[in-house]
């Protein structure tokens, strides 16, 4: 397991993050994504700490907060020292009595939020807190405002953030730099091989402001875990999958079924899973720092596990980017075509020194 820095920070996270949306659903949304119990919840973060992952990723709405209330008993049943792992939550849905203020990313809620999730976690500070989605209702002046509160009261260590637009990350940490506020310090977003939209201005933008990204949804909710195949569509989920019931996130099935083809074969001659190549071509993606993975059973697990150890090479990679490559869209074609020497310029001399 390799160690990563997190963002602009001084804290290193694994590479892997063990993900906990399975834990605790027993009805509806949750319940088709995972009903993983206590025990069994613990056998797997157990199993991911045994592997050296040190993070953890949960959020107040996963389960009506089961799987918060899940992950921080299994931390102290387990005897987990709290130096020992980075624990990130989410804030945002709607949660508690379910009124008009239980939702959104306004100092109101915020505040209610934290305080709930950490009686929940059964800690004493979040060492990741993220706003869950943009709240189109609330300044984001208030929203980083209020963030910068939790950290000076050391409730949380460090802010982050998930599913929002490069121009509403670069205001927020705009508005936090002018006010020498608390900024964040990752984005947990969606990125496959087969859907790499965030290509286009999230990713310059992560790596030009020292953001840290936080994947989400790796295996496109189970489309790239090898179950799945063109000439068996009908009939190629396994009863109980996750896709069956909740078809998310959306995938261009023939985009992605071109990049299953590649990876199948690539898999077929490592002799791994073709899960396994998907996770392995986003650790090569030098603006990832931790892929979130989740599972419904150890063995699972073990073999998302497994993929820390898959060196792609230079051939395997460029037959992966070819068939996963995003069409050409404006103005990014036109960025290309009119800064190629100057680009071109910067590594020559880079080269050279």
């Amino acid at each position: 397991m390799q160690y990563r820095k997190f963002g602009r920070t001084g804290l290193f996270v694994s590479e892997l993050c063990l993900g906990t949306m399975t834990f605790g659903g027993s009805s509806g949304i949750w319940g088709q994504i995972g009903d993983l119990q206590q025990s069994d919840a613990e056998a797997l973060v157990g199993r991911a700490l045994d592997a050296g992952i040190n993070f953890i990723d949960t959020a107040d709405v996963y389960s009506e907060g089961q799987s918060e209330v899940i992950t921080g008993q299994a931390l102290k049943n387990l005897k987990v020292p709290r130096d020992k792992v980075v624990v990130a939550t989410k804030v945002l849905g709607e949660t508690g009595s379910k009124g008009v203020n239980s939702a959104g990313a306004s100092r109101y809620h915020i505040m209610d939020g934290v305080k709930a999730s950490l009686q929940r976690l059964q800690l004493d500070h979040i060492d990741l807190y993220q706003i869950h989605g943009f709240d189109p209702a609330t300044r984001i002046e208030e929203t980083v405002e209020a963030l910068d509160t939790l950290v000076r009261h050391g409730h949380v260590r460090y802010v982050g953030v998930s599913n929002w637009a490069a121009w509403q990350i670069v205001k927020a940490l705009g508005i936090a730099e002018r006010k020498g506020l608390a900024r964040f310090e990752s984005l947990q977003a969606y990125y496959t091989i087969a859907g790499r939209d965030l290509e286009r201005e999230l990713v310059p933008m992560l790596r030009s402001e020292e953001v840290g990204l936080m994947v989400w949804s790796p295996l496109a909710g189970g489309f790239l875990s090898g179950k799945y195949s063109r000439a068996g569509e009908a009939q190629q989920a396994e009863q109980g999958s996750r896709r069956i019931a909740f078809d998310f996130p959306p995938v261009d099935k023939e985009r992605a079924f071109d990049c299953i083809d590649v990876m199948r074969e690539l898999a077929e001659a490592r002799k791994v899973s073709v899960a396994q190549i998907a996770l392995a071509w986003l650790l090569h993606q030098p603006a990832v720092t931790s892929v979130i993975i989740g599972a419904k059973r150890v063995d699972q697990l073990d073999d998302n596990i497994a993929a820390t150890a898959i060196q792609l090479d230079a051939d395997e990679l460029a037959r992966l980017d070819k068939v996963s490559a995003l069409p050409a869209e404006y103005p990014g074609w036109m960025l290309e075509r009119q800064g190629g020497v100057r680009r071109q310029r910067v590594a020559d001399s880079l080269s050279r020194g």
